[in-house]
């Protein structure tokens, strides 16, 4: 990837980083474990984002 990257670019990658988050414990406590994780977890070396 180029180093320097076009604002959206950016923006497209921090949004896809904010979002990669586990489940917060309160949520899994609040629904008696049934959501233990999430659905749209994403691993930077397996799953690439879509432009």
């Amino acid at each position: 990837m180029a180093r320097n990257k076009h604002i959206a670019r950016k923006k497209r990658l921090l949004k896809a980083m904010k979002g990669n988050r586990r489940v917060p414990a309160w949520i899994v406590l609040k629904t008696n474990r049934r959501f233990m994780q999430h659905p749209k977890r994403r691993n930077w070396r397996r799953n690439n984002l879509k432009r």
